[in-house]
């Protein structure tokens, strides 16, 4: 098939790897894989498909006529099968290309629990099928009423555990902690993801505050980058870190190329988010065998079994989530207990091959 996946993304979140990690995976299956995304997409360093193939646009918004003119000519040059949109602004634009050219098959995946704008029910009444990365996401398009039910298809996020089993073999963990300048002979602790207030990394700092109390050997890391005006978010974020007092001890190591290898040396993985659509970082620490505390958001309690896989605590208890960790942290069998489970059932349910396989088959069907 020839298939073109559509993402206006500016910073690259989960999201944006499943764009990448589906486009890759299928041009391995053979299929020819065609991308469009802004002039300075986060996308382009990581998608494996031929430079011709890619397509600036600016998909300025859904009321962008000149982008969603030009991608009806990109579908119609290439006798594009498939058109895959990736981001609520550019459903309209894919739908238009897609109209224009009515023997290429129209699909949405829906990344987030956030509500769709009613102009929406239109836009994706034409689509084939509207894919939700989980049961909450589906939940709550079932719940707008905005797409007729037979159209929705739970197809959950998967990650490439091959690159994960690929990050452990061999791996140095004194010698990549050196590289970040972080102390070898500590506990450490990490949460990796954007730096945007509904991850509640201020909570991370304040559960940080407790367990340096109880555990003064541990160190914390906060790896992503910060998407606010000016990184307004991640200065306030220091300014409480200095208010607690572990300037020496929380680190924060922005973007990282590496992260596989930062989970592979984290001797816990925390999410304090208060809405996760899937929890994507969650199962990535997984895979690593990286034992996870987790907020019960939506997402995370379909990808983490409390007490089998990882612990589960409240959204914004500070003192539970602490408690949890301080647990995690005090008994080294506990931690390898849970991280062996999780990796198996990464394994076993959250994979990339069978998230490809199923998203495979719904454009073939």
């Amino acid at each position: 098939m020839r298939i073109l996946q559509i993402s206006s993304a500016s910073s690259f979140g989960g999201g944006e790897r499943y764009a990448v990690d589906l486009s890759n995976s299928l041009t391995t299956r053979g299929h020819e894989l065609f991308a469009a995304v802004r002039p300075q997409s986060p996308l382009i360093n990581y998608l494996q498909i031929p430079g011709a193939n890619i397509k600036t646009l600016p998909l300025r918004n859904a009321f962008d006529a000149p982008s969603a003119q030009a991608l009806a000519r990109v579908v119609k040059e290439n006798q594009i099968d498939v058109v895959h949109a990736h981001m609520a602004r550019d459903y309209s634009l894919a739908a238009y290309a897609t109209r224009s050219n009515p023997t290429a098959k129209f699909f949405v995946t829906r990344h987030v629990l956030f509500s769709l704008n009613r102009l929406h029910r239109h836009t994706l009444g034409k689509a084939a099928k509207v894919i939700a990365v989980s049961n909450a996401v589906a939940q709550q398009l079932r719940s707008q009423q905005l797409v007729p039910e037979e159209k929705i298809a739970v197809v959950p996020n998967g990650i490439d555990v091959d690159r994960y089993r690929r990050a452990l073999q061999n791996f140095d963990r004194k010698c990549f902690l050196e590289s970040k300048q972080l102390p070898a002979d500590s506990l450490l602790v990490g949460s990796i993801g954007e730096l945007r207030i509904l991850k509640r990394h201020d909570d991370f700092i304040r559960v940080a505050a407790l367990v340096a109390q109880e555990v003064p050997n541990t160190h914390f890391v906060i790896a992503g980058v910060d998407t606010s005006p000016n990184e307004e978010y991640r200065r306030q974020l220091q300014g409480l870190v200095a208010e607690v007092g572990l300037s020496d001890r929380v680190h924060f190591l922005g973007w990282l190329d590496d992260a596989d290898h930062l989970l592979c040396a984290l001797d816990a993985f925390v999410s304090t988010s208060e809405t996760e659509s899937f929890g994507l970082s969650i199962a990535e620490a997984m895979a690593t065998g990286t034992p996870v505390v987790a907020t019960r958001t939506e997402g995370a309690q379909e990808v983490v079994e409390d007490e089998a896989t990882g612990l589960l605590v409240p959204i914004g208890d500070v003192d539970q989530i602490a408690a949890a960790l301080i647990r995690l942290l005090k008994d080294r069998e506990l931690r390898m207990q849970l991280g062996a489970r999780a990796a198996k059932v990464v394994q076993e349910r959250f994979s990339l091959d069978r998230m490809v396989d199923e998203i495979e088959r719904l454009y073939q069907g």
